[in-house]
């Protein structure tokens, strides 16, 4: 059931600016998870007013995370020097994952978690690829470097334990995404987080319901998606990659949070809300999912 009426074709400006949190800081017995491609800094290949200009869309972030306040967070893109933002926003955050050329060289798939609420147990970061220890390493038809970080919690209110793990799959190689899917899966069942409740968060860069990492992880596979499941969808099913332009309704969905069969979503939202300037602060929008674990 949506909460929000359905809208043909792109947002609207109501439904675009700032305001109330979509779902807000979680309750006691329940855990608010968000994925978010908050976009690569650039450098001087942008300039201010640009769209893409990271010094101008890093505002627009810590306001968005500010005001949602997700107990989970797991980043894609992030550079080193865009780590502060997220610090600055979620102070009461710590973040487990390094850049995936190794310490902090290029980009972060990295985990923000609140450590009030959830204490690491232990985590871990690999490549994806056939040699998943080693630095930098590419195998599987893609020629950027992949990761993927996880990380065993517990929740220091209820005492449960489970799994978070967070990545961001190749652009170009479906067998790639197919092959880092399969990894993933491998963490818990049989793995490491073999039979924890566990939520995955993550860029697949392939649509929901019609790619193979999909049909790997979900159609034929052992995680739901919590977008799918939820008692209630709060916003409208915008595509989550609109490039700084209109977000659309029924657009691909290639940010997903998804979790095993033993976790209950109650809620979930794509959020595309904007500055009151209009501007975004990613070409992503952030997906976001209330939970409950067993």
């Amino acid at each position: 059931m949506t909460a929000v009426a359905a809208l043909a074709g792109p947002a609207s400006a109501e439904t675009r600016g700032e305001g109330e949190a979509l779902i807000g800081k979680a309750k006691r017995d329940q855990l608010h998870v968000m994925t978010f491609n908050i976009r690569l800094e650039r450098g001087t290949a942008t300039q201010p007013g640009e769209a893409d200009h990271w010094p101008d869309r890093r505002p627009v972030l810590v306001d968005l995370l500010e005001r949602e306040q997700p107990t989970l967070l797991g980043v894609q893109e992030a550079k080193y020097i865009q780590l502060s933002a997220v610090e600055e926003a979620l102070p009461r955050h710590r973040m487990i994952g390094y850049g995936r050329q190794g310490g902090s060289k290029d980009e972060y798939s990295a985990i923000f978690y609140d450590a009030t609420r959830l204490e690491v147990l232990s985590w871990d970061q690999f490549w994806l690829s056939d040699t998943p220890e080693v630095i930098g390493s590419v195998s599987w038809g893609n020629t950027v470097t992949r990761i993927v970080v996880w990380a065993r919690l517990r929740d220091l209110v209820s005492g449960a334990e489970f799994a978070m793990i967070n990545t961001h799959f190749d652009h170009q190689s479906e067998p790639a995404r197919i092959k880092s899917a399969q990894a993933m899966i491998d963490l818990f069942e049989g793995g490491e987080l073999d039979a924890l409740p566990t939520l995955v968060t993550g860029d697949f860069n392939s649509p929901a319901h019609n790619s193979g990492g999909y049909t790997t992880l979900v159609t034929d596979g052992p995680t739901l998606d919590t977008w799918d499941v939820a008692q209630e969808q709060v916003t409208p099913a915008w595509g989550t990659f609109p490039g700084y332009k209109d977000p659309v309704e029924g657009a691909d969905r290639i940010d997903w949070v998804l979790s095993t069969p033993d976790v209950t979503t109650l809620r979930a939202a794509i959020n595309v809300s904007t500055d009151s300037s209009g501007r975004y602060p990613s070409d992503h929008a952030p997906v976001q999912a209330l939970v409950t674990l067993p």
